[in-house]
């Protein structure tokens, strides 16, 4: 997580919501996560972030208040990220790194966008392609 929120900050993103199991730069009593802190070298205080435990509940606000769902997956129905352009506000939902994505929140996207692997291994690294991902779609 301390990649991505370092990742993030250099590509100006908003904020960041920490659904299911996701550790947080804070535990419950405020103490700071030292893995998050060593890797995110001080991004976890730049970057706005929000802990959430019900994501389809975050995904029905965000949709209210007019941002698109998108999800970073291998799909039937994903296009090619180098494809994909933002064109209203956006939230990335980026999985786990074995399992991915569960099939009912990819229900309730608006778009999934893919990362074409040309290798024999089917993924890469979670923070790795949520930064390949933002700074192809941020402007």
């Amino acid at each position: 997580m301390g990649a991505i929120f370092r990742t993030a900050d250099g590509a100006g993103v908003g904020k960041i919501y920490l659904t299911g199991y996701t550790p947080a730069p804070v535990d419950q009593f405020k103490r700071p996560n030292s893995e998050i802190k060593k890797t995110a070298l001080g991004a976890e205080k730049t970057v706005a972030w929000e802990k959430r435990e019900n994501i389809l509940e975050l995904i029905t606000e965000l949709k209210k208040s007019g941002v698109q769902i998108w999800a970073l997956e291998q799909a039937d129905k994903s296009v090619d990220y180098r494809e994909a352009k933002l064109t209203a506000p956006t939230a990335l939902i980026v999985g786990n790194e074995v399992e991915g994505i569960e099939p009912a929140i990819l229900d309730h996207r608006d778009q999934i966008i893919e990362i074409p692997m040309r290798g024999v291994k089917e993924s890469l690294n979670v923070a790795v392609a949520t930064g390949i991902a933002l700074f192809h779609l941020t402007p």
